[in-house]
C-alpha cells in the first residue's frame, strides 16, 4: 500500500502569522472607534431629564385632582341692563399731530357748541374759549350762528400781545416755559433777537388759565323771610317748599345722550338732545323757584329746588308746564325741549347744583 503525502502546493501557515494579523485587525478596530468617539456628540442629563418629565407629570396630575371640584366652565358674563346707562358712542383715538402752524378762523354754523368745535379740530374746549374771549367773555353759551372763532394750531392760548408785555411776564402768567413761545414754529420768532410787536397774536402752547363760571341765575333776598332765595327775572317769585325729591334722579328728556357740550370747565351742566316741542321731565321731585325767560343766554328757564341740597336747572325750552312755587314730582312733563336764548339748535342744557355748587350730572344719572 502506498502512502499519500500533501501535494506540494497546500502549506501550513505558522501560528505566529494568524496571532499577529488578529492582532493587527483589533488594532485597527480600537482605532476607529476612537475616531468615531471624537465626532460623535455626548448628550447629557438624558436620564435626568426623563426623571424631570416625570416629576412634572406627577405634579400636573396632583393639581387636576386637586381642581376637580372646578366648574368644567365658566359662566358668560350677564351685564345688568337695569343699571346701565346708555350713552353715546364717542370714539377716542390718539390726538394727531396739528396739520398746520398757522391759526385759522372758523364760522359757527347751526348745532354747533365749544365742545363740538373743539372736537373737530382735535383741541381741548378751553383752547377755543380762552382764545375767543373778546367773542365768548368765557361764557361757552354765548355763541351765535354766524360768529366767526380764532382756532389755534394747537391746544394753549392764542394771546393778543400788549402794549409793555414781556415774554417771562406773560409766560409766568399762564403757566408756560418762554422757550416754549420762542420754539413754537407758529409764532415764527428769531430766538437770537426776539422782537414782538403790541396787536400780534402769539401762542402759548400748553399755557391755561382760570375759567371764570358764568350763569344767569342771580338769587334776591326774599321780602317776607330775608332769606337769599329769589331768583331774578321774570319768572322768579317768593316761595315756599311745596315738594320733596327722594335724592335720586331721572333723565329728564327721552333721549339719553349728549348733543353738545359735555360738562368741562367751561360748560357747568349736559347738552341733552331733545326734539323742538318734545316733552322734558322733572329730574326728580321738588319745588319749582323759576319758569320762565331769563337773560344771559339761558332763554326760557325752569329750576327746581328737590328740597335736600340739590337744585337742577332747565334750559333753552320753548315752554313751560309749571309755575314757580309749584310743586312738581319726579318724571312729570314741567315743559318743552326748544332753541331759546344763545342756540344753534334744539337741546335741553341740564345742570346740577348742591349746597350751591355744581355737580357733574354724569354722576347722578
Amino acid at each position: 500500500m502506498k502512502s499519500f503525502s500533501s501535494s506540494p502546493t497546500e502549506r501550513t501557515v505558522p501560528l505566529w502569522v494568524v496571532l499577529a494579523l488578529w492582532l493587527v485587525a483589533f488594532a485597527a478596530m480600537f482605532f476607529m472607534g476612537v475616531v468615531i468617539a471624537q465626532r460623535t456628540p455626548v448628550i447629557r442629563g438624558s436620564v435626568d431629564q426623563a426623571e424631570r418629565s416625570a416629576e412634572i407629570g406627577a405634579g400636573y396630575q396632583e393639581r387636576v385632582e386637586s381642581n376637580a371640584s372646578l366648574p368644567s366652565q365658566i359662566p358668560p358674563y350677564t351685564p345688568d341692563s337695569d343699571r346701565s346707562i346708555r350713552r353715546s358712542s364717542i370714539l377716542i383715538t390718539d390726538k394727531p399731530e396739528s396739520a398746520t402752524t398757522e391759526a385759522t378762523k372758523y364760522t359757527i354754523a347751526a348745532g354747533d357748541s365749544i365742545y363740538s368745535i373743539a372736537s373737530r379740530f382735535n383741541l381741548e374746549p378751553e383752547t377755543i374759549l380762552w382764545s375767543n374771549y373778546d367773542v365768548l367773555h368765557d361764557d361757552a353759551h354765548n355763541i351765535s350762528i354766524g360768529d366767526e372763532l380764532i382756532i389755534p394750531p394747537s391746544d394753549g392760548i392764542y394771546y393778543l400781545w400788549k402794549e409793555n408785555d414781556v415774554l417771562q411776564r406773560v409766560a409766568d402768567k399762564y403757566h408756560v416755559d418762554p422757550k416754549a413761545i420762542l420754539l413754537d414754529p407758529a409764532n415764527r420768532l428769531d430766538i437770537t433777537s426776539p422782537k414782538i410787536k403790541a396787536g400780534e397774536y402769539v401762542m402759548l402752547p400748553g399755557g391755561y388759565r382760570a375759567t371764570a363760571v358764568i350763569s344767569p341765575v342771580v338769587f334776591e333776598y326774599s321780602k317776607d323771610s330775608g332769606v337769599k332765595k329769589k331768583i331774578s327775572g321774570p319768572g322768579g317769585c317768593d316761595w315756599d317748599y311745596a315738594g320733596y325729591g327722594n335724592g335720586s334722579f331721572v333723565w329728564p328728556s327721552a333721549t339719553h345722550s349728549v348733543s353738545g357740550n359735555d360738562f368741562w370747565s367751561g360748560h357747568m351742566g349736559l347738552d341733552i338732545a331733545s326734539v323742538l316741542g318734545g316733552p322734558i321731565y322733572a329730574a326728580d321731585g321738588g319745588t319749582v323757584i323759576y319758569s320762565g325767560p331769563i337773560s344771559g343766554g339761558y332763554g326760557i328757564m325752569i329750576m327746581i329746588d328737590h328740597g335736600n341740597g340739590y337744585q337742577t336747572l332747565y334750559a333753552h325750552l320753548s315752554s313751560v308746564s309749571v309755575g314757580c312755587g309749584q310743586g312738581v314730582s319726579q318724571g312729570q312733563v314741567i315743559g318743552a325741549g326748544g332753541s331759546t336764548g344763545n342756540s344753534t339748535g334744539p337741546h335741553l342744557h341740564f345742570e346740577v347744583r348742591y349746597g350751591g355748587g355744581y355737580v357733574n350730572p354724569w354722576n347722578v344719572l
